[in-house]
């Protein structure tokens, strides 16, 4: 399936992505947090413009694998994402992977395979009415606040946490807004309806939004607090759009059970690869393996 390469090849420029922004995160003075001048410090930064360069890279291969399949298939493959990004992470910084993250990533893979083939999610349409966007809206807005507001009052890994939350929680809104402007390439005038749909717009303001929280949530604290609420929240919340807004279905009853299993499979994978000293910030010596 297109959609399903596209979701992979999204997940893994995601995943390099988030390890360049980090890299140039840790080097901005806390004073920046929460201000416009967080970007000052970063555009100053070649690592972090590679980053943002992945980013967009991203965004043009999940726009093709929304247009080309359902949200609630598409979006949860993004738990990859965690994976990838230590494993890359482990690359860049030249240091040897611990066994843990292999058992993580094995336990996290397999997850996603088993939840996928379990829940079986498709159907649904391509658009959205217009109503039912004003209440999704008004219902994410509040969610969004609510971590806001609570990060604000926290600090380091908590706040980093909170966050890295709301950012997934923005990610999801911007697949979600993406899709339904994409639904309305099909048929006359398809291009000419996408450049006139307010969601192409609402796309890139909800994006431009999610990636502003996500660098505070980098700048707060480690990866290992931002990378799992990002990847997880990201993909449930999606799946939670694609319901109620697309009208996709899961499989329910008796499969249930191995979709729990599922899940249980991911958390652990996530628990695992937080404990890496790649996520914690503190990698092991450099490996002297050819």
């Amino acid at each position: 399936m297109i959609s399903v390469l596209f979701a992979v090849l999204t997940a893994l420029s995601n995943g390099a992505a988030s390890v360049l922004q980090r890299r140039a995160a840790v080097n901005v003075p806390d004073s920046a947090a929460m201000r416009l001048s967080l970007f000052g410090h970063l555009l100053r930064q070649k690592v972090w413009l590679g980053g943002i360069a992945l980013v967009i890279v991203a965004a043009v291969c999940q726009a093709v694998a929304l247009a080309t399949g359902p949200i609630a298939v598409v979006q949860p493959i993004f738990v990859i994402e965690l994976p990838s990004t230590l494993l890359l992470a482990g690359f860049v910084m030249r240091v040897r992977v611990p066994r843990q993250v292999w058992y993580g990533v094995a336990a996290v893979t397999t997850g996603l395979a088993l939840g996928m083939a379990s829940a079986a999610p498709g159907g649904g349409h391509d658009t959205v009415v217009g109503t039912v966007w004003v209440v999704a809206l008004l219902v994410t807005g509040a969610f969004e606040a609510a971590l806001i507001v609570a990060a604000l009052a926290s600090r380091r890994n908590v706040r980093a946490a909170l966050l890295g939350l709301a950012a997934a929680c923005g990610y999801a809104l911007t697949a979600a807004l993406m899709k339904d402007a994409m639904g309305r390439l099909d048929g006359s005038g398809g291009v000419t309806r996408l450049l006139a749909a307010w969601q192409l717009y609402a796309t890139a303001a909800a994006g431009v939004g999610a990636l502003y929280l996500l660098q505070n949530a980098l700048q707060a604290g480690t990866l290992v607090a931002v990378q799992p609420m990002l990847t997880l929240g990201d993909a449930l919340i999606s799946v939670l759009y694609g319901v109620t807004l697309f009208g996709e279905t899961l499989r329910t009853g008796w499969w249930l059970l191995p979709e729990l299993v599922a899940v249980a499979l991911i958390g652990v994978g996530c628990l695992e690869l937080s404990r890496s000293p790649l996520a914690s910030g503190n990698p092991l010596p450099p490996s002297r393996v050819k």
